[in-house]
């Protein structure tokens, strides 16, 4: 007679209760969207400073000031791109009948 081995019975792990899974969900959105905020003044705050040593006569190339600039620049279209989008998507969210 051969014996099968009898596995253990995983434990039930109950679900979290509705108000602490929206809870994480927007603290974690909050901080994604607090980092972008974050990266878009670095890179502000980057082109401010290669502009400013361009202007004081300190060892900043022409180019580098630009690529700064533009840089800054990207990166705040495509953060007010994605804010837009997501002004958008809670719009239309809270025009939805249930």
């Amino acid at each position: 007679m051969s014996m099968l081995g009898i596995r253990g019975v995983a434990p039930i792990i109950p679900p979290a209760p509705v108000g602490e899974a929206e809870k994480s969900t927007g603290e974690a959105f909050q901080s994604v969207f607090t980092d972008a905020i974050n990266r878009v003044e670095q890179f502000q705050l980057g082109a401010q400073q290669s502009t400013n040593r361009f202007l004081r006569g300190e060892e900043e190339e022409l180019h580098q000031v630009v690529l700064a600039g533009e840089r800054a620049d990207v990166a705040f279209e495509m953060f007010l791109g994605v804010r837009n989008k997501v002004v958008s998507a809670y719009q239309e969210i809270m025009r939805m009948q249930l």
